[in-house]
């Protein structure tokens, strides 16, 4: 089976696996990488600091990227995956319903925060409505500090262009009347806590000016990189949860990307740790855990298998429990499966490669087209198109959804709209993850959503 070529990113995915990895495959963890992980891991115990924030969808434009979108059965037949559009999702999330009632998110404002942003976003998103017959919405464009000029020759800045294409048009497609305002920062993280600091303080912002109602980041630092943490000192990472804080003070919903690298995240350089970690802003209590689940569905969004864990051979959903927080109150009734700990993820959404998200973008001349995209940062835009609708149809800001979630989970599926994931498991990279079970595990968190039931549910309505 051909497979087209892509061109890799700069930096591996903490919430991505891209299609890149199609042309470069799975490898296992090698003598070489080891001995990599082991040095980067010296460094950080002495003090280096290396925390790295990574663009999620990095890599994964193609190299000839495609006129046109094509079919599920096209996509398996001549890539060798299962791909899809809005619109399947909008069939397999069971979305219709909410739509008929005019549940479209009117009135509610999306954040997306993203370094660097795309200059071609307005553009792109308007091409990428039009062909699937999705009204058109303005983007509103704020800029955090000082964001240099795009260059399409700078594969930083391709990278967040990337992300913040998939995050604006999946977050459109699933509440098309939400306001949506990408909030641009002008530092992507390079080293110590720079770049995180701009991302809180751009958020922080954005809530006490009483603009958003959800805040979606598809990005992550892995909770052991942070300075201190080998010490037991967490304050490098706890310093920057001023914007939780306030989000949870004006009860603005805040979601973030459980990861692509399953139950393992990636150290400062490009590697993996050959142990379970967890990443933050996914990790903090005060954030709604996003991880990834794998769809089976036809050329109209019909499921043809149940949705399982994430883990196909490009990557896999992230999960596990927190080096850094304590067990929060809502997790209490699953603490058997989590511990002491803060346990991710929370909830669960389509993230696997093997059934990747159709986007269009134009930020880069030499790769103007349709691509494919897969990960966690698919999974948390998907979901605060979700949170937006439930928003409106509760007719105030939910805020904080985990403590209702963790409590609509005791009641039968049917009245939660909370769909139990069992199968699977999100081991990555030699290892060994955790498995699918009946109720809450490490690798879907509760499970993922029957769209219109949840949304009534969790609304109260």
């Amino acid at each position: 089976m051909g497979r087209t070529p892509v061109t890799a990113g700069p930096r591996r995915s903490t919430t991505t696996r891209a299609l890149a990895l199609l042309a470069v495959g799975a490898t296992a963890l090698t003598a070489a990488s080891v001995t990599t992980q082991a040095t980067a891991l010296a460094g950080h115990q002495i003090g280096v600091p290396t925390v790295h924030v990574r663009p999620a969808s990095s890599g994964h434009i193609f190299a000839t990227s495609r006129p046109a979108p094509i079919s599920t059965s096209d996509c398996v037949t001549q890539i060798g995956i299962h791909c899809y559009s809005p619109l399947q999702y909008r069939t397999a999330y069971n979305l219709a319903p909410l739509y008929q009632q005019g549940v479209t998110g009117k009135g509610r404002t999306i954040v997306i925060v993203d370094s660097f942003g795309s200059p071609t976003i307005q553009h792109d998103l308007e091409v990428f409505d039009k062909q699937w017959g999705i009204p058109d919405t303005n983007v509103e464009v704020k800029q955090w500090g000082n964001v240099p000029p795009f260059n399409p020759n700078n594969p930083d800045h391709t990278g967040w262009a990337g992300e913040t294409t998939l995050d604006v048009e999946y977050a459109h497609a699933i509440a098309p009347d939400a306001h949506i305002v990408l909030m641009e920062t002008g530092v992507a993280e390079t080293e110590g806590v720079t770049g995180l600091p701009e991302m809180m303080d751009a958020e922080q912002s954005m809530i006490k000016s009483g603009q958003g109602d959800v805040i979606s980041q598809s990005f992550g630092a892995t909770e052991n990189t942070f300075p201190g943490f080998d010490k037991g000192d967490f304050k490098s990472l706890t310093d920057l949860r001023y914007a939780f804080k306030e989000a949870a003070a004006h009860n603005v919903t805040v979601l973030g990307a459980s990861g692509d690298n399953g139950a393992t995240d990636s150290t400062s350089g490009s590697d993996l740790y050959p142990y379970k970690v967890n990443s933050w802003p996914s990790s903090d209590p005060l954030v709604t855990s996003v991880g990834g689940t794998q769809l089976t569905l036809d050329n109209n969004g019909n499921r043809t298998a149940p949705d399982k864990v994430w883990h196909d051979a490009y990557g896999a959903g992230g999960g596990g429990v927190s080096g850094v927080f304590e067990r929060p109150w809502y997790q209490w009734g699953v603490a058997g499966v989590t511990g002491n700990h803060r346990g991710t993820p929370d909830i669960s959404m389509s993230a696997a490669v093997d059934g990747a998200a159709w986007t269009y973008q134009s930020y880069d001349p030499k790769a103007t087209g349709w691509s494919l995209t897969g990960g966690t940062s698919e999974a948390t835009p998907i979901f605060s198109g979700v949170v937006a609708l439930a928003d409106q149809l509760a007719g105030y800001r939910l805020g904080q959804l985990n403590w209702r979630m963790y409590g609509l989970s005791a009641l039968p599926s049917q009245w939660s709209g909370i769909t139990d994931v069992t199968t699977g498991d999100n081991g990555w990279n030699g290892v060994t993850g955790y498995q699918a079970a009946k109720g809450y595990d490490l690798a879907s968190g509760l499970g993922t959503i029957d769209g219109a039931r949840f949304v009534h549910a969790i609304a109260g309505r």
